[in-house]
């Protein structure tokens, strides 16, 4: 079972009216279906969101946070969503401390103070709200997901896979409600039908009363009784007074293309910075996935993620230099940093001033060329692993992301949001503000060297959005231990490898298998060839499609 085949021959998926991309094929279905009841790509998207929930339970679900970037074709606008909750007005260092935690001895991943208030289901609301095409109501958009929990879906391999990862966490002790997500307390078989009627009953509350239907009632009881009863703090006060916040993207202009992100407390700024730093060398004529292209792009994501893991935090709660930090000033400073014979064991954040894991990713094209880029996540398989009486889903533990530090703008505090890893992107031409792209990578940290890994692929090196998922990728790890980690996915020669070695890389390699999820699972949608070498000429836009191999979707168009 450890040794998945990866043998992906798949086309790019061209159509001229609508596409949707996503990692299960039921899901990309459902979206579909909603483009072609009326629905545009923000309808489509939360859709598929609740699809999603449905058939990968261990990634993303209504316990969890969402953020998603919208952009609008008639004003070529993108508009930003950030779907992330907040911690408990009650959680506090000095809290934790009383508790026997601190920065010494951090809380366990999955403890329930690591529980911060679920965003996803008050963004899905507003994003149809503020986006939707007006045509269709909640209930219609999650009606499709709501059929699928009650009468059941065959579980796909992939899926199968991580489902059994996690198991443990919704069978240990005192999790009486894990058993909701399991057939006879395991985790469902490849092929085996899997129904959710408990869940199917919080979409139907959802749809009935909106907002209120999750963060009121039954349900916020349901979700806080089981916080405080595994050694939480939520309370109802936490779950109602929630809100989603609009929030202007960030952009940074890669040589005419105009990337766009959602600010902190999301993790985009580490996909700008690294494209910035990456502007000041010609990787195009370093060759794909060679040992010079590999080594400046791991000591560009060094860099970035030292300033992303120090200024990334709540903007509502510290000041966040972005503008400082996007300058291409600053980048060029960060650039003279890279020793390009040799790996750098560890850089420090910058200072701007002086310059002048589990998650689920899709992408939505409608017919009148709006693009919704959506991403939804609760963190470790299965979050905090704790299901809510009655409900259907698990509850994220996206805590784990503060910081104990106390003097860490990402330190953690009363209501306030953690770093986040989930990033949806979009791209656009700099100079008319056409859509170029609707992509994403999922995977924790994983994300933004993803994101750029893909990005080159079709930018740089003129291969079509299938062919750029297709591609090997490497990852990058931190850890106190064994400082950077060098993770290579099997396709990368073994010469390479060596080389990287010789650099003074710490290289692990090659990653096959069900071990290839550690390189994330990414989907794309283009309007047009811009990433041939020689685009065609026609009087048809035409959107091209991929969907990662190294997950169980697809991507589907008419």
């Amino acid at each position: 079972m450890s040794q998945l085949k990866f043998c992906s021959r798949r086309s790019p998926v061209v159509c001229c009216n609508g596409c949707v991309a996503s990692s299960q094929s039921l899901a990309t279905n459902v979206g579909l279906d909603i483009l072609k009841m009326g629905g545009n790509a923000v309808d489509a998207a939360v859709a598929v969101a609740a699809a999603l929930n449905v058939t990968e339970p261990f990634s993303t679900g209504l316990g969890g946070d969402c953020f998603c970037l919208y952009y609008d074709a008639r004003t070529k606008q993108v508009h930003g969503l950030n779907g992330s909750g907040r911690s408990p007005q009650s959680l506090t260092l000095e809290l934790l401390k009383e508790y026997g935690f601190d920065e010494a001895n951090p809380l366990p991943s999955r403890h329930a103070c690591n529980i911060t208030v679920p965003g996803a289901a008050a963004a899905w609301c507003d994003a149809v709200m503020l986006y939707g095409s007006k045509q269709l109501s909640m209930g219609q958009i999650l009606q499709p997901a709501i059929e699928m929990a009650e009468k059941g879906f065959p579980v796909s391999e992939i899926t199968s896979y991580q489902w059994k990862q996690d198991t443990h966490v919704l069978q240990s002790p005192g999790n009486q409600h894990g058993k909701d997500l399991l057939i006879n307390g395991e985790a469902p078989e490849h092929g085996q039908v899997f129904q959710n009627p408990l869940l199917a009953n919080t979409f139907k509350e959802l749809a009935k009363s909106g907002k209120r239907g999750f963060y009121e009632g039954h349900v916020a009881k349901a979700i806080v009784d089981v916080i405080q009863n595994n050694g939480g703090v939520m309370d109802l006060g936490d779950l109602k007074s929630h809100v989603t916040e609009e929030v202007e993207p960030i952009v940074t202009n890669y040589k005419g293309m105009n990337i766009w992100e959602i600010p902190p407390n999301g993790q985009g700024i580490t996909t700008l910075l690294a494209l910035n730093i990456l502007e000041n060398f010609n990787v195009k004529d370093l060759d794909h996935n060679s040992t010079h292209y590999l080594h400046i792009l791991i000591e560009a994501f060094k860099l970035s993620f030292a300033d992303s893991f120090w200024f990334c935090a709540d903007p509502e709660k510290g000041t966040i230099p972005t503008a400082q930090l996007l300058s291409k000033s600053y980048a060029r400073d960060r650039s003279d940093l890279i020793n390009l014979h040799r790996a750098i064991a560890q850089y420090r954040h910058g200072n701007p001033f002086l310059v002048g894991n589990d998650t689920v990713y899709f992408s939505v094209v409608d017919a009148e060329g709006n693009a919704c880029s959506f991403i939804n996540s609760l963190y470790k398989g299965f979050g905090a692993g704790l299901v809510p009486d009655g409900c259907g889903f698990t509850l994220q533990n996206r805590g784990a992301c503060f910081s104990l530090q106390h003097d860490h703008p990402n330190c953690l505090g009363s209501r306030k949001r953690p770093y986040h890893t989930i990033i949806p992107a979009l791209a656009t031409a700099a100079d008319t503000g056409e859509l170029l792209c609707c992509f994403g990578v999922m995977g924790g940290f994983m994300q933004p060297q993803g994101q750029v890994q893909v990005l080159l692929n079709m930018f740089e090196f003129g291969k079509n959005p299938q062919e750029a998922l297709d591609a090997s990728r490497f990852y990058i790890e931190y850890s106190k231990k064994d400082a950077w980690q060098v993770f290579l996915e099997d396709g990368i020669p073994q010469n390479i490898a060596d080389d990287l070695r010789a650099m003074g890389h710490n290289v692990k390699e090659p990653v096959l298998g069900y071990a290839r999820s550690m390189f994330g699972r990414g989907q794309i949608i283009t309007k047009g060839e811009w990433w041939r070498q020689k685009p065609l000429s026609s009087s048809y836009t035409v959107l091209w499609a991929g969907s990662d191999p190294r997950a169980d979707g697809c991507a589907l168009g008419y």
